[in-house]
């Protein structure tokens, strides 16, 4: 066994204790953790040879692949930072991505560079990795560019011939796992381009270790990699994983029936998700061996509609455990829902997860009372370090809590304060309210949109909303709901419906009809773009 201060450390133990195990697969193939660390040394080798020091930032732009992995888990084998971008970027996002986070090597495919390149030229990229490039090939347009870069061929090739993992290891990064940067994950804001949320070595660790823990996790157990590697709960399906020596699918899906078969194909126990997503499952076929071999089924980045939690259990079979999470790029995760909770709170985003403290704080700092809507403070080892190259920001976000200065610290530990509102109840469960930027004022009320969505939802009459409020000469703001239905909806019928459960100050003045909502790369609904579009509207 060896002491974990680094990422990449929870691979290579994995790999001592049990080489043969399989590790990792991807469209119909499958390393073992023997193999899979092999490819990661040799990619932490070669970045390295390519003069990648410490804490350098390699860019990886890529689909989920063995390729992805190796890149990632090999820059911190470097002493490096990784820095994963979203596959489902364009050229200007992912130039943004990579000017911002001073990235000197990128990792991609021909084709990703080809639909990129002519954004890269004012980047401050040198160096260009190719993954699908065989070793030893001149890759097209190799060498120095005209642009300045340099493309290479990608130089490691997972296979069978893994050498013993006993040889020397790459070395750690020698400063503590307090400070050293591990990851730049970029997340998207309400407002300006995507920010960069610094996680250092500590940050991963804790976090697969506390997520694990309460997750359950064993060797025994099948994760899917469904969501975006670029996405904190995406992530977290490797590092969760490679704690306790997990298998993990990576699958980029193009239909929602494409997740059933790959569930039982591998006998997947385990599955994260968002609500969009669970959304799509929930109306899909699935087998009845991929029903019976699921363990859980986790949600995160969005609070889970209560209806959409019913379709799901009725699914799955009873023995199926629902766990509900709530967490921030910010802070990894901060609460989750036990499952035997769920009948009596199903509406609670739980409590503290392990290794975590949560608050819930009046805006002077002072702690809020059962029941008084206040803003969730997260504090503890899974704090992120901060905004990459954005001190002002940093500063407003990350900054310790009024009387919790310890007097035995050097200086006061930053907490992150979410801009999340909830309530917390006598027995200390959460329950989410809204985003501060996004509640509604509404005759004098305020309204959180998620209970609008809820009461919408609760209909069954349309899949997917989205509630904001809109400038009113009268009400001070109306309310009206942009809703996606699978066939064509009587709205008067619906806001009828939603009376039945909302008082009339909540009811939505306005109905929308639309065939889709839009999305973020990372699956979630995409607010913003809806605010934009219905204000759009309302100014013409």
């Amino acid at each position: 066994m060896i002491h974990v201060t680094a990422i990449h450390q929870l691979l290579e133990q994995q790999a001592r204790i049990r080489p043969g195990a399989p590790a990792l697969s991807a469209r119909d193939a499958t390393l073992t953790y023997a193999q899979l660390w092999h490819a990661v040394q040799e990619a932490g080798s070669h970045l390295a040879g390519l003069g990648v020091a410490r804490h350098d930032r390699v860019a990886v732009y890529l689909e989920k692949r063995f390729e992805t992995v190796a890149a990632l888990w090999g820059t911190s084998v470097a002493g490096a930072v990784f820095v994963p971008v979203n596959p489902l970027l364009k050229g200007k996002q992912v130039a943004h991505v990579v000017r911002d986070s001073g990235a000197r090597v990128l990792v991609t495919s021909a084709g990703r560079l080809a639909a990129v390149r002519d954004h890269l030229g004012d980047t401050g990229l040198t160096t260009v990795l190719l993954v699908d490039q065989p070793d030893g090939a001149a890759p097209a347009g190799s060498g120095a560019e005209p642009d300045g870069l340099t493309i290479r061929s990608w130089a490691t090739a997972p296979d069978g011939d893994a050498p013993p993992v006993d040889a020397p290891p790459a070395e750690a990064p020698p400063s503590g796992p307090d400070t050293d940067i591990a990851a730049i994950l970029y997340t998207s804001g309400s407002t300006g381009a995507p920010k960069g949320v610094v996680l250092s070595h500590r940050n991963l660790v804790v976090g697969a270790t506390s997520v694990s823990g309460y997750l359950g996790n064993t060797a025994d157990d099948v994760l899917l990699a469904v969501l975006p590697l670029s996405f904190d709960a995406g992530l977290s399906q490797l590092t969760t994983a490679f704690a306790v020596g997990a298998h993990v699918v990576l699958l980029d899906y193009l239909l929602p029936r494409d997740v059933p078969a790959v569930c039982e194909k591998y006998g997947v126990t385990g599955i994260t998700g968002v609500p969009p997503l669970w959304t799509q499952l929930a109306t899909v076929d699935w087998p009845q061996r991929a029903r019976q071999a699921l363990r859980y089924f986790a949600n995160t980045g969005g609070r889970m509609p209560r209806s959409l939690l019913v379709e799901l259990r009725e699914l799955f079979p009873a023995s199926v455990k629902p766990y509900l999470m709530y967490g921030l790029t910010e802070a990894f995760r901060s609460t989750y829902l036990d499952p035997a909770q769920v009948d009596l709170r199903p509406d609670s985003i739980g409590r503290a997860i392990p290794n975590a403290e949560v608050l819930v704080l009046r805006s002077d700092g002072t702690r809020c009372g059962p029941g008084e809507p206040g803003e969730l403070v997260h504090r503890g080892s899974l704090v992120a370090l901060g905004y990459w190259n954005d001190p002002e920001r940093t500063a407003a976000r990350f900054r310790p809590v009024p009387g919790y200065d310890e007097p035995w610290r050097a200086a006061p530990e930053p907490a992150v304060w979410s801009g999340d509102t909830v309530v917390q109840d006598a027995e200390g469960y959460l329950y989410f309210v809204g985003r501060a930027d996004e509640m509604i004022k509404t005759s004098g009320y305020r309204v959180s949109p998620t209970e609008v969505e809820e009461a919408a939802l609760g209909t069954g009459l349309v899949r997917e909303v989205v509630a904001l409020g809109v400038p009113d000469a009268r009400l001070g703001q109306r309310i009206v709901l942009v809703a996606a239905a699978p066939e064509p909806v009587d709205t008067d019928r619906l806001v009828k419906e939603m009376r039945q459960s909302l008082p009339t100050f909540m009811l939505p003045a306005e109905v929308r009809l639309v065939d889709t909502l839009p999305r973020t790369p990372n699956g979630k609904l995409d607010r913003p773009t809806v605010r934009a579009r219905v204000t759009a509207q309302v100014t013409k």
